[in-house]
């Protein structure tokens, strides 16, 4: 076992929640008030504070930006309490998954971070990505990108033995989808549309209390790599392909290391090995519920932890006494 293994069997598993919790308690002074970017700069400190408090050699590969992008948790940048000699871990974050939901006092906005050992997490750039998932319990390959939203949505219901008209897809609400909207209705099943959020989306394929079956349609190629994160911790499935509205994006992705441009990803081709990936509900909804301050002055939180070497899925509520 080597280090960076040992440091995530010991520490980091209950430690990335209190990372979380800490940037969910200070995105949710700000929900309702309007302002994305006070919501989302109040995540960020919090979360790069508790992450210079754990014993590690940090990278950030999945972040806010790149360094001329964004002040901090940029990707690149180093975090943790022992650069130069602690062990090497990759990071991959977004403080707030949902900041106009949080702005807007939406559901389903969540603080996220996943780490592995270096190495092991795709560095996506910042583009858009098309992406298709379902929850554990099917057959591998039981849908992809290279076929039709009918043919995915007919081969899921097979394989769950119900008629495609009790299936339910979770889609983000964007023009962009209206396509696939229309042939998703045109195949008999249920959409869910959602204002933003897709990394909640698509771990929602995972918890059958949601009843949703499928995530698909396009969304940011970071939220694409944590999500992957989420499903290779639950035994889900994950497929996704890098989109490029621009030669600009192209030679992003090349700067990256993305050479082919029109792979098709597979979730080992996103996330290697072990991982870690923990959220927080920052307002409430179909994964977590929201930070919820009490008349007494508790302040109560809602967590996750997965871990993919066990399959150990921790579901986390705590009391926090002291303001966050």
């Amino acid at each position: 076992m080597t280090l960076a293994s040992q440091i995530l069997d010991r520490i980091l598993v209950l430690e990335m929640v209190r990372v979380t919790e800490a940037a969910a308690l200070s995105a949710a002074r700000l929900i309702g008030r309007g302002d994305e970017k006070a919501a989302d700069a109040a995540a960020v400190e919090a979360m790069r504070a508790a992450l210079n408090e754990l014993y590690m050699d940090g990278t950030v590969v999945i972040g806010e930006g790149e360094r001329d992008e964004a002040p901090m948790l940029y990707i690149g940048e180093k975090v943790g309490a022992a650069i130069g000699k602690g062990p090497k871990i990759d990071i991959a974050l977004d403080p707030l998954e949902g900041t106009t939901i949080t702005a807007k006092a939406g559901p389903n906005a969540l603080a996220v971070l996943a780490v592995a050992e270096e190495g092991n997490l795709l560095n996506a750039p910042d583009v858009y990505m098309e992406k298709i998932a379902v929850g554990p319990g099917y057959r591998p390959g039981v849908v992809g990108l290279d076929r039709t939203v009918a043919d995915n949505v007919r081969a899921v219901a097979a394989e769950k033995g119900v008629a495609a008209e009790e299936l339910i897809v979770c889609v983000l609400d964007r023009p962009r989808h209206e396509k696939i909207i229309s042939e998703l209705r045109a195949a008999g099943c249920g959409v869910m549309l959602i204002p933003d959020g897709d990394v909640a989306g698509a771990i929602a394929t995972s918890d059958p209390d949601t009843n949703i079956d499928i995530y698909m349609g396009t969304g940011g190629a970071p939220e694409g790599v944590l999500a992957a994160a989420a499903m290779s911790c639950v035994g889900g499935q994950f497929q996704s392909r890098l989109l490029f509205r621009n030669d600009d994006e192209r030679r992003r992705a090349k700067k990256w290391g993305v050479d082919n441009l029109d792979k098709i990803y597979n979730l080992e081709d996103l996330v290697k090995g072990d991982c870690i990936f923990a959220a927080t509900g920052v307002t409430h909804g179909s994964l977590l519920g929201g930070v919820k301050r009490h008349r007494d002055g508790r302040i109560t939180t809602e967590s996750v932890v997965m871990r993919a070497s066990s399959g150990t899925v921790r579901w986390v509520k705590s009391e926090h006494r002291r303001p966050g």
